[in-house]
This record gives C-alpha cells, structure tokens and sequence, in this order.
C-alpha cells in the first residue's frame, strides 16, 4: 500500500520516521512489476508518478541521494538488508552456476538489432534451464527479462512483440512502460522467472516490469556486488558505456583474486564494439596471456549460438 506523504519536521521519533517513509523498512519478500507499479491507470500516461516506484523515488530525491539525517539512512539500510535476506532467499533455490548475468547499456533502441540478440539468447538459455539476471533498467537489461518473458513462446511471437514495442523505442518515449504491461497482459508467463536488480539512485531509469522478481535497492554498490559476485554460470557483456565498463573491471578481479573460489565465464558480444569502439577485449587478453590477470576465462563473438554454447560448455566444480 502506498504510504502518504508526511512532514518530517513533526515526526519526533525514530519509530515514527521508519513507520512513515513511504516504503516497508522490512521487506521480506522481492518486488514485482505489480508492486513497483501500483497506481499506474493505462489509459493515463501520466499515472506513472502516481506509482509507489515514483513515490519512493520523489522520497529518495527529496531526503538526498546522498542522506545526511540519520534517521532516513538507517531507513535506507533497513530496506536494503531486508530486500537483500529476501535475494538471498530467492537465489537459495537455483543452483548458483545456472545464474547469467547480461550487461549492457541503458540506451539501446527495442528497434536495433542488439536488442533482438540479446532477446534470443535470454529466451534460449532460459528454455535451457537458466536463471537470467540484469540491472533490471532500460535497453540491454529490458531486452534480457523480455527474452526469459518470452521463453516457451515461438521466434513468430516474439518477432510480433517486439512489433509492438517498436511504437516506444527508448524508455523515454511515451507508451515505453504502457507498451510493456499490455505485452504481459497479452503474453502471460507463469512457468518461467528472471532477476532484476535495480536502483532508486538511477531512478530515472524505469524498473523493466518484465523481470518476474525485482531487488530493488537504495545503495548502488550493493545492487553491483550482487549482480557481479551471484551471476556464477557467467556474463555477458553487450554493448555499453561507463557503467558496463566499471563492470566488466569487477567482475575481472573477482576472477583473478577466485574471490568466491570460482572463475566465471565473460563473453563479449560484438566484435568490432569490444575490439575498435571500445577496446576492452585485447586489453583484457593481453592481461591475461601476460599473466597481470590471472583466471579469465574470455569469449569474444558475434554469435548467438556460440554464446549459449560457451556457457552451455561451462562445468566448474563447486
């Protein structure tokens, strides 16, 4: 239920502060796209800043990202725990190698080619029995949930879907949200789940409804550690800008360090992106055969299916 707004100069004590932020201090379950978007009416565009996601958010913005009363970070912290025993309670049930991570950037098009990619191989790894996981934002992370969305679906259905979607391309357009939660509506899912794990700090990024579990958190870093360190069964590195590129650093040194004992896949997809546009992949490579980097295990390609495969292949002992 979506708390009203309140006055935090008449509030007096801690327990009247953590009673009256508009969200639970101790969530003991993940979001849906349900919760995060409560109050939205399809019919109204502008209903979206009615939404407990809005709400929370206008809260965040307006307490400070960075909050210096400390009533309203212990606030923040709470949340953040219990959304996080609630992560840890859902990843319990999935062996950790079936977790694959996608990154990517905000900003990729539901028109570009990419997006389809990305689309095709979340879908068939979830067929093939994998827990996808993302940032659970816009662009690459969207096209990750709508694949594991469409798992079961046939290639024709998801060529009609993302048809429709094409109307809103990029999270910013009017309908984005709209267009989404009508392709739910019209293409249930009830077999298959996804994982995403979102910010308020990024908040102007819509939350993608089609992740069937949502983490989402106030502290970024927690939100990028847990993303990183569980994505055990590898990542998947798609086009991106700053934020991929911090990544793709962390999630290297966890490997080279085996800092959870295990050293996971990292697959490039797009050659001529990773090697000429931004040239992580011979860095990474050099590092490697050098010995700088220990314990990578680097893939780059343009294929869908050697993707899949790539991870498909990977049998780590744990």
């Amino acid at each position: 239920m979506i708390k009203e707004t309140f006055d935090r100069q008449s509030l007096t004590s801690l327990g009247e502060y953590l009673e009256y932020v508009p969200y639970d201090v101790n969530p003991r379950q993940l979001y849906n796209a349900e919760m995060l978007y409560q109050g939205i009416d399809l019919k109204d565009e502008s209903s979206v800043s009615n939404t407990f996601d809005a709400y929370v958010y206008q809260h965040f913005t307006k307490t400070g990202k960075r909050s210096f009363s400390t009533m309203e970070s212990l606030a923040r912290c709470l949340h953040d725990n219990g959304m996080q025993n609630s992560l840890f309670d859902f990843l319990s049930h999935f062996k950790p190698t079936a977790n694959i991570g996608i990154m990517g950037g905000h900003g990729l098009l539901r028109t570009d080619p990419m997006f389809r990619e990305i689309v095709m191989i979340s879908k068939t790894l979830t067929e093939k029995g994998f827990l996808m996981v993302s940032g659970g934002g816009p662009g690459s992370m969207e096209a990750t949930h709508l694949g594991a969305w469409l798992a079961g679906y046939s290639d024709a259905d998801v060529s009609s879907v993302l048809h429709r979607l094409s109307i809103a391309p990029c999270f910013r357009d009017s309908g984005w949200l709209k267009s989404a939660l009508l392709v739910m509506r019209d293409y249930p899912q009830t077999r298959y789940v996804s994982l995403g794990i979102p910010t308020w700090l990024y908040g102007h990024e819509p939350s993608t409804p089609f992740a069937t579990h949502i983490a989402k958190f106030f502290d970024n870093s927690i939100r990028e550690d847990v993303i990183l360190t569980f994505a055990f069964g590898g990542i998947i590195y798609t086009p991106g800008s700053a934020g991929t590129m911090q990544e793709i650093f962390q999630d290297a040194v966890q490997n080279h360090y085996l800092s959870y004992e295990i050293a996971s896949p990292m697959v490039f997809l797009g050659s001529q992106f990773w090697t000429e546009e931004m040239p992580i992949y011979p860095l990474l490579k050099h590092l490697s055969e050098t010995g700088r980097y220990k314990n990578l295990l680097l893939t780059l390609t343009d294929s869908k299916d050697e993707v899949v495969q790539t991870l498909l292949n990977f049998k780590p002992s744990l």
